[in-house]
Parts: C-alpha cells; structure tokens; sequence
C-alpha cells in the first residue's frame, strides 16, 4: 500500500501541526514515527487514518496498482486499552477480588469473531494458547497487550500502526512480537507503522523514520543517517534536574514489608505460591519476573487492594494485616503507580486534580483539597517537568504526558514507601532520564523504601541494591 499526505491542514486549529503535513510511505516500506511526548505522534497517525477532518490538503491511500483503498489502516493505540477490552463495565481492584472477577468475561472473548484455526495460528505465534481461558480482567497488563496486538494482527491489515507495541512486555516477548512482524512481513505483506518514544525499542526492519517534535514534522530519514546526524538527541535533549524538598516523617518501625508462604488462587489457577520476602525500612529492592509471573498480584496485596492479603501471613510497617488497621492507614504511608492505577483513571479533570488525588488515594478527586495540598500538587508537577499540563484535561494528553502526571500522583504526599509498577512506560527517552533521577535523588532520603518493576533492566535506578524474581507457575 501507499499512501500520500499532500498539504494536509486540519479543520481545527488544536489538530494542526505548525505547517502543512507532507509524507509519502511507499508500498513495502516500513516506518517509525519517533518523537518525545506530547509532540503529535498519534496525532499524526490520526491524520493518516483519515481521523482528522481536512480543511486544505488531501491524504491518499492506494494499492501496488496504483487503485484507490478506503480501508487497509489498522491501528492499535494502548492509551485505549480500557474501552476496547470492555474494561468500561468493571471497576479498580474488581480484578483482586475473585467473586466479581468472575464477571469478567474470558480471555478467548478477544477473539470473538474470527476463525478458530486463525486464533490458533496467531496465538501460537505469540505464545498466548494458555491464557486463553483467563479472565480479561485477570490479564496482567504485559499479557493484555499480547492479546490487544495478536487482535490486530488477525484482521490482517495491509498497513498496522502499532503505539510503542514493545513496553510493558518482557524480553522473551519482545523478542517473539519483533519475529513475528518481521515474519509477517515478508509472508503477508505487512506494513507497519510503529509510534516510538524511545529507540531502543528500533527494530532491524524499519526502513525510514520520521522524526516529530513540537508539532512538526522533521525530514524523513533512513535509519543510519537517523543516528549518525546526531537526531536522537535533538528529539530527546537532556532535562535539567529540578531541586525538590520532601518532608518524611520519622519512622518507627523496622521492617516495611514481611511476607512468609504467600498464596494467591482464584478458581483452580495459582498466581502466587509459596513466596517469602521481607524488605527492611530503608532498602530498595527491585521486583522482577516474565509477564503473567504475579507481580502486580503481590504488590496488590502491599498497598491494600486484594482482600487475599487477609488469608495470609503479612505484615506492612511492623503491623499484622487484619489487626486492625484500615486499607487506607495503609495507603496513606505508600507512593503508587502501577499500570492497573493508569488503566481506570479515566476521569476527565484536570491534571492539577489528578495529582492532588494522591493525597486522598482516589480515583478521581472526592474531597476538596486545601490551598497547602494544590501547591504542593503544583510543585511536584514542576519537578517533573508537567507544570504546563496543570490545567489540561487527563483524557485530552498524550499516554505518556498521562503517565508523567501519574508519577507526580505517587510522589505528592511523601511517602515512606514508593511502590513503582513500571513506572517509565510511554515516557520518552529524556523524560526517563529525568523520571529515573528524580527516584534515586527522592531514595537518597533517610529511611525511605522502594520497590520498584520494570522489564527493562537498564531502567533499574542505580539506589537498588536488592532483587527478588517471581517465576511464572
């Protein structure tokens, strides 16, 4: 397929780049539209899909024959991950709590529609022929993407644009999503569109890149020149560190986390079984283990969302769970963000109130805060480099603006504890950076603990000294 952006112009003024759009992709070739966030990316691919109503211009999709095609463009953008996996009818922790989860419908139900031999073909290719018979809601959110991707790639499209398809999986899968587009590509034809944030995630078979900041569109270029004309750090400049100031309390406990002969079950299925960790006030430790090992699960048992943690042997900040204590005497001592907190925060408000609601722990801002917490959500918002985003709908910012916004959430009440669920997704190159300085420079604080997932090695911020790994059952 080919398709021919001419002098594009968008209706309306929020849709428009800073000049008209031109760009051809060629019938074969494959390419990756790379950009910080925030910079028109998606935006972009919206215009391509023919999303964007044209005040001037035109955009032309066509065959190798040269014949006009309405339709060919798939796309796949995990900022909607929400509705397009039903997600719409359940609600935060229902995945936690084994009685409504059954509500969920199967995994399988993705599938609903296509052939079977089809949904066998494609998800042996990706490996997903176990999950099939989970609970949707039970996907943790590496395996959701699996199956959002496999989805895709089943309608067989003539054109696939995939945003920033590789976070939130780990290596293995990485590895399997990177052969399997290569594999179909050369079988079926496949062109792909890939969104990136970062290049790392550049695959051997991209054959152009173009380059996207500030709502322009940079000349397209091979993937060599990309690299060798310096462009990745023109895109993705170092961020000046912001100085901060937390005010901790001064703890009294000595272990921060107990956990002996943990057991997680829902049905038949075991998630977690027979894990033992204990982290003291002070350490930071990172948390790894393959997409589906139990991660989020055991995490969901620190900060106070699965009611499973009152049939096991914990013990948070010295205290036996069940003795007493409130889900939200918990909460109110841990910093969190997870990919569950970013998936069902879809509150239209603006990001000022996002922030502020990590002092409530909510979703959405239930209470009305004080002039004190404001300026404090303000102040975390400029650490980070969001302040500009303060007034700005959540729903209305890019996926990885929304994450920046959801980090400054984890931080504005000063918690003793960060617990840090793949924190840098979406983020782009340089915001990672800044992302990950502003954790260790937070983890310098006396007494303050961190644990921290990431598929990603090189992510892991240079304050932890301690690894505990789950192994899928």
């Amino acid at each position: 397929m080919q398709i021919v952006v001419d002098n594009a112009i968008a209706r309306f003024p929020e849709f428009r780049f800073r000049e008209p759009v031109n760009w051809t992709m060629s019938d074969r070739e494959n390419w990756a539209v790379v950009g910080p966030n925030g910079a028109g990316k998606t935006l972009f691919t919206d215009l391509i899909q023919g999303s964007v109503a044209l005040k001037e211009g035109s955009v032309k999709c066509t065959d190798s024959w040269g014949c006009p095609i309405e339709r060919g463009i798939k796309s796949l953008v995990f900022k909607d991950i929400y509705s397009m996996s039903g997600f719409r009818t359940m609600y935060y922790q229902q995945k936690w709590n084994s009685h409504d989860a059954e509500e969920s419908p199967l995994a399988s139900s993705l599938f609903s529609g296509f052939r079977p031999e089809t949904v066998d073909e494609y998800a042996s290719l990706f490996g997903i022929h176990d999950l099939l018979e989970k609970r949707v809601i039970s996907l943790s959110s590496g395996e959701l993407r699996k199956f959002l991707i496999t989805r895709a790639l089943m309608s067989e499209p003539q054109v696939l644009i995939l945003d920033n398809p590789f976070i939130g999986l780990d290596e293995k899968s990485r590895r399997s999503l990177d052969t399997m587009l290569a594999g179909l590509r050369e079988k079926k034809g496949l062109q792909v569109i890939l969104v990136l944030s970062q290049t790392k995630d550049l695959p051997q078979w991209v054959d152009r890149i173009l380059p996207v900041r500030d709502r322009q569109l940079l000349p397209p270029v091979s993937v060599e020149d990309f690299f060798r004309n310096g462009l990745e750090s023109v895109l993705f400049p170092e961020t000046p560190e912001v100085a901060f100031h937390s005010q901790h309390v001064q703890p009294s406990y000595e272990y921060v986390l107990k956990m002996k002969d943990i057991t997680v079950r829902y049905g038949n299925r075991k998630i977690v079984d027979g894990v033992d960790w204990e982290v003291k006030r002070g350490e930071h430790w990172a948390l790894l283990g393959d997409n589906g090992s139990g991660k989020s699960t055991l995490l969901s048992l620190v900060c106070g969302d699965n009611p499973q943690a009152y049939a096991n042997d914990i013990v948070l900040f010295d205290r036996r769970r069940g003795t007493g204590e409130s889900i939200w005497d918990i909460k109110k001592r841990i910093g969190y963000l997870s990919p569950d907190v970013h998936t069902y925060y879809l509150e239209d408000i603006p990001c000022l109130k996002v922030v502020a609601s990590g002092f409530f722990d909510s979703i959405g801002l239930s209470k009305e805060c004080s002039d004190e917490q404001y300026a404090t959500a303000r102040e975390w918002m400029r650490v980070f480099g969001a302040e500009h985003l303060a007034e700005r709908s959540f729903v209305k910012i890019s996926y990885g603006e929304q994450r920046l916004v959801l980090l400054a959430r984890a931080f504005v009440k000063s918690p003793e504890l960060l617990v840090l669920d793949e924190p840098l997704h979406g983020l782009d190159t340089g915001k990672k950076r800044l992302a990950k300085a502003i954790i260790e420079k937070y983890c310098a604080g006396p007494d303050v603990s961190l644990i921290y997932v990431t598929h990603y090695r090189d992510e892991i911020p240079s304050c932890v000294t301690k690894y505990k790994n789950l192994y899928r059952l």
